[in-house]
Order: structure tokens, then sequence, then C-alpha cells
């Protein structure tokens, strides 16, 4: 079954970039045509089989990559436009209600929020002590682009009042699956070659977000998906003892 893209998009994906859009070839594992989009996804016998130990090596491989550039090398705007609209369809929902919204920035737009993000920090942190923000905020600014994740509160609200009696669920469903999909874009991102972190300036750019992007005003951003090329490897990470985290019974 396909779906037109002048259907779907404008409820879930907005992209802004100074990038001119063109077809590129898809992963095989996912086929598609120009003009339309599939929502069915196939496994490709001629490929190496995917396992659980295929996908849970990309689990391990998404790190937090802080210094990034705008080398997009490994992986175009147009691949990584692709990679966020296939996980936006494909990601789970409560009641497959898709609540899940995105804005992807490239370029000048990209560096636009970044700056608007330290022009509101400046009315917040105190001048004696805003260098480390500032010097973050360029971090930031230096890498490719960046993925805004949205709710849209007008869904939430719409399943809170078509099924009552789980109305204090919805938001936090809604949560989950947009945690969802920002993990498997990041993951997915890193798997092309990319760095990626993610930050939570909402609420207070939220408004200047609004204004700047032309979102609706149901739209709630929810976290910010800094992007580009990796300038090293991520440092080493310390995990607590598996026995303190799982538990098992039955087996």
């Amino acid at each position: 079954m396909t779906r037109s893209i002048s259907k779907l998009a404008p409820h879930l994906f907005t992209l802004t970039t100074r990038v001119a859009p063109r077809q590129l070839p898809l992963s095989s594992s996912i086929r598609t045509t120009p003009r339309t989009f599939s929502t069915t996804v196939t496994m490709s016998s001629q490929n190496t089989p995917i396992n659980a130990d295929a996908v849970l090596d990309l689990v391990k491989a998404r790190r937090s990559h802080y210094v990034l550039n705008k080398d997009l090398s490994t992986c175009s705007a147009e691949r990584v436009q692709e990679i966020v609209k296939q996980a936006v369809l494909h990601i789970p929902s409560s009641f497959n209600s898709q609540s899940n919204r995105v804005v992807v920035l490239f370029g000048a737009e990209h560096e636009k929020l970044w700056d608007m993000t330290t022009e509101v920090l400046k009315t917040v942190v105190p001048p004696e002590n805003f260098e480390p923000t500032a010097q973050k905020m360029a971090l930031f600014k230096g890498a490719a682009g960046t993925v805004l994740f949205f709710e849209d509160q007008e869904v939430v609200e719409g399943m809170q009042a078509k099924f009552a009696l789980y109305a204090d669920k919805f938001p936090i469903w809604a949560t989950q699956s947009d945690a969802m999909l920002q993990f498997t874009v990041w993951t997915a991102l890193e798997a092309e070659g990319l760095g990626a972190n993610l930050q939570h300036y909402n609420p207070i750019i939220d408004s200047k977000v609004a204004e700047a992007y032309k979102t609706p005003s149901n739209w709630r951003l929810n976290a910010q998906l800094v992007f580009g090329g990796r300038t090293s490897e991520a440092g080493p990470k310390d995990f607590m003892p598996i026995e303190q985290r799982f538990k098992v019974f039955g087996a």
C-alpha cells in the first residue's frame, strides 16, 4: 500500500534547508518510488540477513558526539531527510495515534536556531557565567544540522477525549513514542557515519522556534538532535552492573 507524500508529509515532516532536494537511491531494505511513499518494509534476500546481533551492534555504536562539523559526505542532506521520514512513518505510537512531528534544519536555518538559542540564554544566564554556555552554542552551531522533535498536542488531546479511561496515559505514551523516534533517528544517522547529540532547550526556545519555522501552535517541542560530521571518536562509557538492572523469571 502506498500513500502520496503530499498527503502525509505536511502532517508529519517539515524540512527547512537551502539545499535543493534530489532523489537518491534508498537502502534496498525499503522499497519506494520517486512519487510515492511506501509504508511496507521488506528485507532483500540478496543482502546479508539482518539479525538481532546486527541491530544490537547499531545500538551499541550510538554515542554522543559533541564536536561536529558540517561534513555530510558520508550521509547527504537528502539521505538524512529520507531516514527521518521513514522513522516518522514506522515508529509505533499508542492506538496508532501518530503524534510525532519533526522539523529538519540544514545550513543557515540550522545556524539560525542556535543563534536564537544563544540570545534567549543570554537573558537567563548571568554574563559572568556565560562563556561556557557560549562555547556550547558554538559547538552546536558548527554542526551540519538539527532535527527538532515535537508532539502534536491536538492528537494527544483528541485521544484523551476519545478514550477517557486512558486519558492520563496518552501524554506519557506520546512521549514514549517520541523517545523511540529520537533514538531511531540518532542510531540511523550514526550508522551512516555521522555523529549526533541530543539537547533539550525547550521550553525556553519554544516561541522563537514556532515563529521562525512556522510550526502550528499545537506542536510542542521536545528535543533537538544536533548532527554532523564526526571529528573524533566518543570517549569511554561506564556501565552499572547488569545484575542490578535486569531480572528474569520462568526461564
